[in-house]
């Protein structure tokens, strides 16, 4: 399991340098003015939708389902199911598609209504969302193909995806100049860059065996079952966007740029949440719902727990990095061309409140797959609409004093309350075990991260004080800081977990005596 999350973490992760890049890109061409902000509620809207029906309540679903299909009824019965699903599936996202494309201005109402005082804002966010939305039927596609490919232990294609969408995007951005704006370049990139991942995906399901077909659908008893879980899983991703559409509609009545702060924050705040947590929940998912399907109980809760530990592990640095130094982290890697230090200092102030619930958010994916895989998709909706009750009013109650950074600060207090809801339910019902064995690896990994922090920490006071003023000075000292940051934080792993390689051993010999 570790190579697999490794390797579609691996994939991730040129993924997300790939949208670094392509967020340089955006930051030196559109920086965070009016075309920014429409871009950023254009882009927003189609990522919303998918959330919802595709990436988050389909995906929790259809793999569990699809796997335990295959792994009973073989590989005939698998395949009938998802050719029902696909047809569905499809006519769904045509009819969702014509709707969005004949009532854009009206979903721009809603979504931002800010704007409306605006007309330049609002007309270019309009414009650019009827560019843009197509995207959502294609990523249904995608999201398809790639769950029956992570059912199969394939998970190369659907990691590598999204490298696609950033490269697209910063190819019709170096063509802006032969569109009316850079934004609608930026909207054109993002549909090409649809059609090419269906293709991708699509292909390597043909290559596999499992391409799907146009079928009509059969009201059987898996799809049933497929529906009953399904109808939880929409209305608990539903919940999540709602906290993400209330940022977008209470952003669009703050000052200008204040969407695209949020934008720039989330960005960095998602590269650790797509390489880390959703690899994890990518792979776990499958391998418990396998290991269930077997009656693997014992397995499928090691599965997790090592899941869990490996992306506590690997997110620390990052929640580090963006506590500590988080304006360093914005000045070094965007502030050129139309994006200025004001922005940069915006934008940090809220990557910092966005940070507080990094480790919730990189956690719930490994955490909520105990009851996905078990074809229980009613629990985490539980939790996940409780949270976001909180994560609103909160937003509407910070928003004043804090702006932006108020509904980062929101969202990050959701996230923990939703995974610490999801952890009551899962050792209540004895999916998760509280032990030792649970709790000690967390408690070495947290000690490494307070050692982290306090070097990171005095090393740039440090840095600050006697690195020159140059053009390239915050990026040299934020180079810097990731070297000093990566010796000693896995010099302090090494020494926790050889402590506890060194016990178990003596452990083991102490037994082999008695």
């Amino acid at each position: 399991m570790l190579r697999r999350i490794m390797s579609v973490g691996g994939l991730t992760l040129v993924s997300r340098v790939a949208g670094f890049f392509r967020d340089i890109m955006l930051a030196a061409i559109l920086g965070a003015g009016p075309v920014a902000d429409a871009f950023f509620v254009a882009l927003r809207l189609p990522n919303h939708f998918r959330a919802i029906f595709a990436e988050g309540a389909f995906n929790a679903a259809f793999v569990p389902a699809y796997a335990r299909i295959r792994h009973q009824g073989g590989r005939d019965a698998a395949g009938l199911f998802a050719d029902r699903i696909f047809t569905l599936l499809l006519a769904s996202q045509i009819i969702l598609l014509a709707l969005a494309l004949a009532f854009t201005p009206a979903v721009i109402k809603l979504l931002a209504p800010g704007f409306e005082q605006d007309p330049l804002r609002f007309g270019l966010a309009v414009e650019l969302t009827r560019i843009t939305f197509p995207y959502l039927l294609l990523m249904t596609l995608v999201t398809l193909f790639s769950g029956m490919l992570n059912a199969i232990d394939r998970f190369a294609a659907a990691a590598a995806a999204p490298i696609i969408l950033n490269l697209m995007m910063m190819a019709a951005l170096a063509l802006a100049a032969f569109f009316p704006s850079a934004g609608h370049a930026a909207a054109w990139g993002v549909v090409v860059a649809g059609v090419l991942e269906v293709v991708l995906v699509g292909a390597d399901a043909k290559r596999a065996g499992i391409m799907v077909a146009v079928r009509w659908p059969r009201w059987d008893e898996d799809v049933k079952r497929f529906f009953r879980a399904l109808g939880p899983a929409t209305v608990g991703s539903a919940g999540v966007q709602l906290a993400l559409f209330a940022d977008t509609i209470i952003a669009s009545f703050l000052t200008v740029g204040a969407v695209s702060a949020l934008y720039y924050a989330d960005r960095l705040n998602q590269l650790p949440i797509g390489v880390i947590g959703i690899a994890a929940g990518t792979v776990v998912l499958p391998e418990m719902a396998r290991r269930i399907a077997a009656g693997d109980e014992r397995g499928a809760r090691h599965a997790q727990d090592r899941a869990i530990e490996m992306t506590v592990a690997l997110a620390i640095p990052f929640v580090v990095g963006f506590v500590v130094v988080p304006d360093l982290v914005m000045r070094a890697l965007f502030m050129r061309g139309a994006f200025t230090a004001d922005a940069a200092a915006a934008s940090g102030a809220t990557l910092r409140a966005y940070a507080l619930g990094l480790l919730p958010f990189v956690l719930i994916r490994s955490l909520v797959a105990t009851f996905f895989a078990r074809g229980d998709t009613a629990t985490p909706v539980k939790a996940s609409l409780t949270a976001v009750a909180v994560n609103i009013a909160l937003k509407v109650a910070l928003m004043g004093s804090l702006a932006q950074v108020g509904l980062a600060l929101a969202t990050s207090v959701g996230a923990w309350m939703n995974v610490a809801l999801v952890l009551w339910f899962a050792v209540r019902r004895g999916l998760i075990v509280l032990d030792g064995a649970f709790l000690r690896p967390l408690a070495r990994l947290f000690a490494a991260g307070l050692v982290l922090a306090a070097v990171i920490w005095s090393t740039y006071a440090l840095l600050d004080r006697y690195v020159p003023a140059t053009g390239w000075r915050d990026l040299i000292v934020l180079i810097a800081l990731a070297f000093a940051g990566t010796i000693v934080y896995g010099a302090a792993l090494l020494f926790l977990y050889r402590a506890r390689w060194r016990i178990a051993g003596l452990a083991t010999l102490l037994r082999g005596r008695s």
